[in-house]
């Protein structure tokens, strides 16, 4: 069929047609006369992008429907790839309704202070602007499965690895938990009011939640220690001055080892996954004593409550 047809069945225009076609997501036949002939799976192809369009899936967003119906499937949300595709929209629009809700904020606390100024009678309304609070972490987060990425992990020896640390010194991480135990809490990256996450972080299962996670072993830093913990250290792939500013942001009183070349990750064969084009290590904690991994948190969820879980571990096990 032609074109124009293919547009009347599917209920778009020629224009429409025509943008898809450019991203591939549809392959119409050529004729021997050079013009294009549309079938009736193309038909349902433009129906399906045009029905997750209007669900709020970017275009580029529909591919991996669309891939499923073509390799056969009844459904375009058979695939595990849609299933991904449906939790990466909606983290692009938790993101859109947070950052419309604190525009929203923002213009009512301007009108209130242009509306009282310079008046004998004050703001009635006791409501307070509400902005996104990055310390928390939303409720529909995908959960992290144990691959059995760490099952090998307990007992190992801790390599002798000198790292940076934002309190300006270097870490053998060998001598942790020489004198009382050691947690090093490994996690992929802290995000920073100024820089970005990666494309689709919250629809990556065990990604997001590393400044709730800090922030928990900053606050329960105090009982760690009565529990026998000589030290807490966080460890990413993030250089030192990137480290330092989140410690410093946070008040965290424990520093950050920064790990850029992934010494320790290639010494002892830790978990880490790739996102935004960058390596980064997989949310992972380590309890050292006498310089060996004495056991493994993995996976992590959630990483708002997981110092509350170490805490547990160590009251139920104490050091004899």
């Amino acid at each position: 069929m032609r074109i124009g047809q293919l547009a009347r069945r599917a209920g778009v225009t020629t224009k429409t047609v025509r943008y898809y076609e450019s991203l591939g997501l549809i392959t119409p036949e050529r004729l021997p006369n050079g013009y294009r002939d549309y079938s009736e799976h193309d038909v349902r192809l433009v129906r399906e992008a045009r029905a997750l369009s209007e669900l709020g899936l970017r275009v580029e967003q529909t591919r991996p429907f669309l891939e499923c119906l073509a390799s056969g499937r009844e459904h375009a949300d058979d695939c595990p790839a849609a299933l991904a595709g449906y939790r990466e929209a909606i983290t692009d629009l938790n993101a859109r309704i947070e950052a419309l809700t604190a525009r929203r904020d923002l213009l009512v606390h301007h009108l209130r202070q242009a509306a009282y100024r310079g008046s004998a009678v004050s703001d009635p309304s006791d409501e307070r602007i509400v902005m996104h609070d990055w310390t928390r972490i939303p409720t529909d987060l995908p959960v992290p499965q144990d691959d059995g990425a760490a099952d090998h992990l307990p007992g190992l020896a801790v390599p002798s690895l000198r790292l940076p640390s934002t309190a300006g010194d270097v870490i053998d991480l060998a001598e942790l938990g020489r004198t009382g135990r050691s947690i090093l809490y490994c996690y992929p990256l802290t995000g920073r009011p100024d820089t970005d996450l990666p494309e689709g972080w919250d629809a990556i299962p065990g990604a997001r939640g590393c400044t709730p996670e800090a922030c928990g072993f900053r606050d329960h830093h105090g009982e760690l220690r009565a529990a026998g913990v000589n030290s807490v250290f966080g460890l990413s792939s993030q250089d030192t001055d990137y480290q330092r500013e989140v410690v410093d942001r946070l008040n965290l009183p424990f520093a950050m080892l920064s790990d850029t070349g992934f010494r320790l990750a290639d010494a002892l064969d830790l978990p880490t996954f790739h996102a935004g084009g960058s390596r980064l290590y997989k949310r992972l904690t380590l309890v050292i004593h006498d310089g060996r991994i004495e056991h493994v948190f993995y996976p992590i969820f959630p990483p708002d409550q997981h110092a509350q879980q170490v805490l547990r571990w160590l009251h139920a096990d104490p050091v004899g």
